[in-house]
């Protein structure tokens, strides 16, 4: 089932930024990752959100976004990113349209 990663992204640094992103991009599609949305936030329509990028990079499944967050390649990138970047993501699982119903 796949999975998403769902980050939110403030660049401090612009050029480590740009670092980050030649190091991160590679390790996320050789991990099967694809980006679904990557680019400025778009003005909230409910609620607020507090980043200026938002990101939307779906995985095949959650054991292979594991494997990309712990990779020696995506590490090399976190380490990158350091102070170039405040970060926050979330990892969730996908779910089956046709098995989607609300918790009762």
């Amino acid at each position: 089932m796949p999975a998403y990663v769902i980050v939110g992204v403030d660049v401090l640094d612009q050029e480590a930024g740009l670092a980050y992103a030649a190091v991160a991009q590679p390790s996320i599609l050789s991990h099967g990752g694809r980006y679904l949305v990557a680019g400025p936030t778009p003005a909230p329509v409910e609620g607020a959100w507090d980043s200026d990028r938002l990101l939307v990079i779906e995985f095949p499944d959650m054991d292979r976004i594991r494997e990309w967050y712990d990779s020696p390649e995506y590490r090399r990138a976190r380490e990158l990113r350091k102070d170039a970047a405040r970060v926050r993501m979330l990892f969730a699982e996908g779910s089956p349209a046709e098995g989607f119903s609300l918790p009762t």
